[in-house]
């Protein structure tokens, strides 16, 4: 087993969001922002060795993200005619707040109360015709396939220059997507599982169990802490999240809940969002309506109990747990030296 404190080698996906009219470019993927993020990483691994000093490399892969774009072999890799996009249910947003079911308009205006902004991320119709969604599926996958193939690269690099073993690796991303799910496309502003929910694996040959997986929750904002514990230094006070290296070896969950919050600047729209093992609140800054969902009986998220009389009770215990985890959320920047 090697000496020292690990590498660190950071895997993510999705940065801007835009839209096109093509989905098959005629750039050369070997001209292609996924095809240069990975040269990139590489590069940077190769210098690594070479030099023999440690690295931390933020590997920010782009895709799979909207504009649904991307040069063959990888836009022609699925047919649209397999793909099974995500369906509204009919009447599940009839106990949403209002934003769920605008998105259900051809043309909804969401200025005024909610963004002065009209083109803010989600603010907008989402109908999409059904062979179109498929067509941008099918793209979404060959994106998919195309970032792996890069992936796969990188952990050859590994291999070869000898680092694998001492490499803590993680893959992951900073929110999901919707194809189709609850009536929605893209990213949203929506907190539902399918944005909330995201893709998680970590590598470290002789510390972290191959092929083992958890149901710990966990949080982005624990990453940096989880790094810093990993390589034996300090974890400064104003970090707001928790260390998970001994949940990432096997040991006991580190967090019971995690919270999400969504904020835009030029907006009335602002939503945090607390979850544990079995449920989800959802509350905004400035109106009565929210969210509740039981996770574990209604894992599609379809029925929302926030104005159920009978989850009253339920309600105010997970309002207090929001609370209580928000000011555990507040980090001590300095040990107090004064009693004054």
């Amino acid at each position: 087993m090697p000496d020292g404190p690990p590498n660190i080698l950071l895997i993510t996906s999705d940065q801007h969001y835009f839209s096109c009219d093509r989905r098959a470019w005629d750039l050369p993927e070997e001209f292609h922002y996924t095809r240069w993020t990975g040269e990139q990483v590489r590069a940077r691994l190769e210098g690594a060795a070479a030099d023999g000093r440690p690295f931390v490399i933020m590997a920010n892969f782009h895709d799979p993200h909207p504009p649904y774009l991307v040069p063959e072999p990888w836009a022609g890799l699925y047919d649209p005619a397999d793909m099974v996009p995500g369906e509204v249910v009919p009447g599940e947003h009839d106990r949403n707040p209002l934003h769920f079911r605008m998105t259900q308009e051809e043309d909804p205006d969401f200025r005024g109360r909610f963004f002065e902004d009209h083109a803010i991320h989600g603010g907008h119709s989402h109908l999409v015709d059904r062979g179109e969604l498929q067509k941008d599926m099918a793209t979404y996958y060959g994106m998919i396939s195309f970032l792996d193939e890069e992936i796969g690269r990188i952990l050859d690099s590994l291999d070869r220059l000898g680092l694998a073993g001492n490499t803590l690796l993680v893959f992951t991303t900073d929110h999901g997507h919707f194809l189709g799910q609850h009536g929605l496309i893209a990213k949203a502003i929506h907190h539902y599982e399918d944005l909330l929910r995201l893709p998680f694996i970590v590598r470290w040959p002789g510390r972290v169990q191959a092929g083992a997986t958890s149901d710990a929750i966990q949080n982005l904002v624990d990453l940096a802490p989880t790094f810093l514990a990993a390589t034996g230094l300090e974890v400064p006070g104003i970090m707001t999240g928790v260390d998970q290296l001994a949940t990432w070896c096997g040991g006991e969950a580190a967090r019971a809940w995690s919270i999400t919050e969504n904020r835009h600047t030029r907006t009335n729209f602002h939503m945090r969002t607390y979850v544990n093992r079995r449920y989800k609140i959802t509350v905004y800054r400035k109106w009565d309506d929210g969210e509740l969902w039981d996770l574990q009986e209604d894992p599609g998220e379809i029925n929302n109990l926030w104005h159920d009389p009978g989850a009253v009770g339920l309600k105010c215990q997970l309002l207090r747990e929001f609370m209580q985890a928000t000011i555990q959320c507040e980090p001590t920047r300095m040990p107090r030296i004064a009693g004054a």
